[in-house]
């Protein structure tokens, strides 16, 4: 393992070096706790406690005893939905190679689109067990989606991968002989963190239908738009379009207009988003 150092050297920018990080925490035989896996399990424990506290609110669409089964099914639809949209959009020749290559979590990742259909799919099934719509559930969830982003996001830094483009500024990171924008931390920053605090607040009075679910569309869709610029696309991807537009930006535009749509229609009519 290499040491992570922060230096200052005379007419020198500080620089972090990126430590050599074992993606494995500890293995039991064949059993093995990966720093990945972790970060995703401490964003569903957060997703839990905080919809212990926002389900205590009158307009709650939820009991207390129903939190358990929503985190549940939650946590199935990031999970399927996630290597799923994963294997069909970066992986396809791989699956297409190997039919068991979605089972295989180590190879590969994550895809964020897919996991947010899965939820969807698990939140209308959630809504149908609880005599709720779907939006509902949808709009009581959005706000506990973005710390486990960002916590997602701390999992990938630490693997050391989906890194950002070479650049000078004082903050990017030192990894494998380059100096690289640590894309990682900007999506934990924007996509994790911000972004839960901006819907966190936004949802704690009564919004109309369609509205927190909106925002939090058109939120991610900027803040993934916008980090794409920096980071380096996939190596068997690359740039889709003028050498610059990148899957990630494809996948997020629908997100923005999608977004931009559903907050219109809940402030414009929102006795028919709620009917």
């Amino acid at each position: 393992m290499v040491d992570c150092c922060v230096f200052e050297a005379p007419g020198q920018r500080l620089m972090f070096t990126f430590p050599e990080i074992d993606p494995i925490i500890f293995q039991i035989g064949p059993l093995a706790i990966r720093w990945y896996g972790l970060m995703y399990v401490i964003g569903f424990v957060f997703a839990w406690w905080l919809a212990k506290k926002r389900c205590a609110r009158a307009d709650s669409p939820i009991t207390a005893e129903q939190v358990d089964d929503l985190i549940f099914y939650a946590m199935l639809g990031v999970i399927v939905g996630g290597r799923l949209g994963y294997s069909l959009v970066y992986g396809i020749e791989e699956w297409l190679d190997d039919p068991l290559y979605v089972f295989k979590i180590t190879e590969g990742g994550m895809s964020f689109h897919g996991g947010l259909l899965g939820v969807i799919v698990a939140m209308y099934f959630t809504g149908r067990k609880v005599g709720q719509s779907m939006w509902a559930i949808l709009d009581f969830v959005a706000p506990l989606v973005p710390l486990g982003l960002g916590f997602g996001r701390i999992g990938n830094f630490i693997n050391g991968e989906l890194w950002g483009k070479p650049t000078d500024v004082p903050w990017g990171v030192e990894y494998r002989g380059q100096v690289l924008h640590p894309t990682q931390l900007y999506e934990a920053l924007l996509e994790g963190f911000v972004l839960f605090a901006i819907l966190w607040w936004f949802s704690s009075k009564p919004r109309p239908r369609f509205a927190v679910s909106g925002l939090f569309l058109l939120l991610y869709g900027v803040f993934r738009f916008y980090i794409e610029f920096y980071r380096v696309p996939d190596a068997h991807l690359s740039y889709l379009l003028w050498d610059w537009v990148t899957m990630g930006q494809v996948l997020s535009l629908p997100m923005i207009v999608a977004g931009v749509g559903m907050l219109v229609y809940a402030y414009r009519k929102p006795q028919e988003a709620e009917a």
